[in-house]
Parts: structure tokens; sequence; C-alpha cells
């Protein structure tokens, strides 16, 4: 045998010869170029997707569907003017639902079934708003509603009912601290199969519910008592962000079970480009694109964002729905993960010592 040749030797094509094209594309599949180049052109995707969600969703929010709460005869000249000049302005997304009483029209409000109030009170009209119930919606109706007043030379009276509190005069910072939960879920998740791939599941899971309980401990603390922006019912609003940061980190564990390394791209599909936007946190779900709006309420992050608003703005009418969708998707993202454990990148041998072959064999 040759000096230098032997079955150490490298493969390839033979010495002097240019590698054919298949050889070529069989040695690019085997670099680490190819995964980069695909990585390449997924983040710029996800750049303009990412982008274009949010300016689709946020940068010109337009009235879809307003419920209003109707109190008492507004069949009287004055009434029926700016009813009708409300709906003409704001292109007939009205909605308005008569009640008989004014206190059963505000229960309403508290319930989040109405966003305004609209009744005669002596020569002119009284327009209630709930800014909790939405910012920006409270905005157009007040903008609206005082147009409307002077264009029919009808006296309107504005008020919020249920004003933001002072430290969240845009009502943007459940917004932040659910958005907050959702992106250091998955991230922690994410870590754990970096640097804790030898977790088992149920060491995996485990560890999931307790970086969700310390980080939601974390984002209410900071946001509560260190920057009193908000005054949370702590701990309800804690229990709240630690079931969205592990739902969260159990939606990525769940596609990192199904789809190894790509388990990004569905995850910051799902919670990011569709999920926040469309949460109703930043802008109103009545202010959202219809289809969206309905979506949004399915998804963890609007299901984070609804539980939270109820408990700090509406405490006594939190309806078991985000609770619901948000159990769901934990149910269904840990039950995949247990079935197909055994294919989650990760975990160690749990071979017991006796049955290794023994040292000098």
């Amino acid at each position: 045998m040759s000096e230098g040749v032997g079955e150490g030797a490298p493969r390839g094509p033979a010495h002097g010869r240019a590698p054919t094209r298949a050889e070529k594309w069989a040695a690019f599949k085997e670099s680490p170029f190819l995964p980069a180049l695909v990585l390449l052109f997924i983040l710029a995707a996800a750049a303009g997707l990412f982008a274009g969600s949010y300016t689709y969703t946020m940068a010109n929010p337009t009235p879809h569907r307003i419920p209003t709460a109707v109190v008492g005869d507004m069949s009287a000249p004055d009434g029926r003017a700016f009813v009708t000049g409300m709906e003409k302005a704001l292109n007939a997304s009205l909605v308005l639902t008569r009640y008989d009483t004014y206190s059963e029209a505000r229960y309403a409000v508290d319930e989040q079934e109405e966003f305004a109030i609209v009744r005669m009170r002596g020569r002119g009209v009284e327009l209630d708003v709930a800014g909790a119930s939405g910012a920006s919606v409270a905005q157009v109706l007040a903008e609206t509603g005082a147009k409307v007043g002077k264009q029919t030379g009808v006296p309107v009276a504005i008020r919020d009912i249920k004003p933001l509190q002072e430290g969240d005069p845009r009502g943007l910072a459940l917004f932040y601290i659910s958005l907050a939960a959702v992106i250091i879920g998955f991230v922690g998740a994410i870590q754990l199969s970096v640097h804790a791939r030898v977790l088992n599941p149920a060491e995996r899971i485990g560890f999931t519910v307790a970086y969700s309980l310390l980080g939601a401990f974390a984002i209410a603390a900071v946001v509560d008592w260190l920057l009193g922006a908000l005054d949370l019912p702590f701990v309800e609003s804690w229990l709240i962000l630690a079931l969205t940061l592990f739902t969260s980190g159990m939606v990525f564990t769940m596609f990192n079970t199904l789809m190894g390394r790509w388990a990004m791209l569905p995850t910051w599909g799902l919670m990011v480009l569709l999920g926040n936007p469309s949460s109703g946190g930043a802008v109103s779900w009545p202010l959202l694109p219809s289809v969206l709006g309905h979506i949004g309420q399915w998804l963890p992050p609007g299901a984070s964002v609804n539980a939270q608003h109820t408990a700090v703005y509406f405490q006594g009418h939190q309806h078991p729905f985000p609770f619901v969708v948000l159990a769901g998707w934990v149910l269904v993202s840990s039950t995949v993960f247990w079935v197909y454990r055994h294919r989650h990148p990760g975990g160690r041998d749990r071979a017991p010592a006796h049955a290794a072959a023994p040292a000098g064999a």
C-alpha cells in the first residue's frame, strides 16, 4: 500500500480533478453555510412581516364595530340627530343596544359588553366613554361626539366613567407587560434547550414552571412596586403573567419537539407576528381588522391581555374565557411534548449503572 493512502485518507475527488456539481452540493449541504443561508432569507422575511403586521393593525386604526348602550327614549329630535350623526361619522360602525335604566347600561360596560353609553340629559345628550375599555376607542368616540354635537347643534356632555390609571395614560402598560411575558416565556424555553439540554422532560416542565413564576413576579414587582406605573391586584396579575410565561414556553417546547431547530419560526409567527398585534392591548379590538379581532382572542397574547385588563380595571367582573384559552394552549402543547418527548432534542441517558459494559471489557 502506498504511503499516505489507507482507510484514514480523506474522501473526495481524485487529486487534480475538479469536483462535480453533485459533489459540490453534497459538500455544501454538510457545511454550516446552508443553514446560515436559509436563516439569511428567513430573517429578512421575518423583518418585513414583523413591521408589516404591526403597521397593518396599529398605524391607522379604523372603527369596525363599537358596541354602544342607549338609555331611554332617543326619539326626541336632539337625540335622534345626535345618534344619526354619530353613525354617519363612524361609517355605521356603532352597534346600538337599548337599556331601560342607566344602571343596566353601566353594568354592561363593567362586563365589557359595551364601550359607551348615550342618553338624553335635559336639553342635550350625555356621552359616557370608558377609557379602561380601550383608550383608542374612547378617544375616537369622544372626538367624534364633540364634532357631531357642533354639527347638529346638540349640546353634548362627554365624560370618562372608567378612566385609566395616572401612570398609564395611554393604556399601553398592560400590553407591554403581557408582551414581556410572551417573549420571555419562549426565550426561556429556548435557553433551556441550549444551555440545559440534558434536562429530562419532567425536569424541563418543572424548570419552565419555575422561571414562569419567578419571571412573572419580577415583571409585576417592577411595574407596580418599583415604577408605580400601575396599581395591580398583585397576586392575580402575577399569576396571569406566570400562566402567560408558561404557555409561551410550552408552545415553543412543543414546536421544538416537532420541528427541532426550526421551532422558532412557528413560535415567532404565532405569538409575535399574529398574536401580539391582534391582542387588543395596543389597539382595542373594535378598531382592529375584524378577522384579527376575532382570532386574537383565541391566541395566548390576546387571552393574557384580556385577563390582565379585567383584573386591573374591572375587578369583580373577570371572565373564564381567557383562562380557558391559555389552559387550552398549555394542555395541547404539554400533551404533544409529552407524547413525542423521545423526539425532543436533549435529555440524558437513563440506563441503569449495572447495564453499562464493565471496564476493560
